[in-house]
C-alpha cells in the first residue's frame, strides 16, 4: 500500500500530472496523460521508460 502522504507530493516524470494509487492493479496512473508506473516491493518506479502508456498494457 502507498502512504497518502507520499501520493500527495509524487508527480508523473513527462507531463507533471497528479498520480492516483490503481489498487486492483497496484500501478500509479498519471491523471492527465494517462501513463501508469508500476510498484515493485512497495517501491514506485516512476521512470518514463518503465511506464506504460495509454491503450498499451505494455512500454
Amino acid at each position: 500500500m502507498i502512504d497518502r502522504e507520499l501520493l500527495d507530493i509524487l508527480a508523473c516524470p513527462v507531463c507533471k500530472g497528479n498520480i492516483r494509487h490503481d489498487a486492483p492493479e497496484d500501478k500509479l496512473t498519471c491523471v492527465s496523460c494517462g501513463r501508469r508506473y508500476p510498484i515493485r516491493e512497495n517501491i514506485p518506479i516512476m521512470l518514463e521508460e518503465e511506464a506504460e502508456t495509454p491503450g498499451n498494457s505494455g512500454r
